[in-house]
């Protein structure tokens, strides 16, 4: 089960890679297929299923935009 998701908003990323370059999990990645109107690169949540919603994405960009979900599970 996934532990964690992140979600880009498009609109306000500028394309820098911080996010995937940073990402210890290798959750995120620039595939160079994807841009903005105005020509920016777009990262994408390639592997959820590695993603530990540590936040270090969030934290290193620089345009915040990325908000990262954390999965608890529910206790009975």
């Amino acid at each position: 089960m996934t532990k964690g998701e992140i979600v880009i908003d498009e609109s306000i990323c500028k394309g820098c890679g911080y996010c995937a370059e940073f990402c210890a999990r290798g959750c995120i990645e620039v595939p160079g297929d994807r841009v903005t109107p105005k020509g920016y690169l777009l990262p994408v949540f390639a592997h959820p299923e590695k993603c530990n919603a540590c936040g270090i994405c969030a934290w290193m960009c620089p345009r915040f935009a990325i908000e990262v979900y954390k999965f608890v599970e529910a206790r009975a």
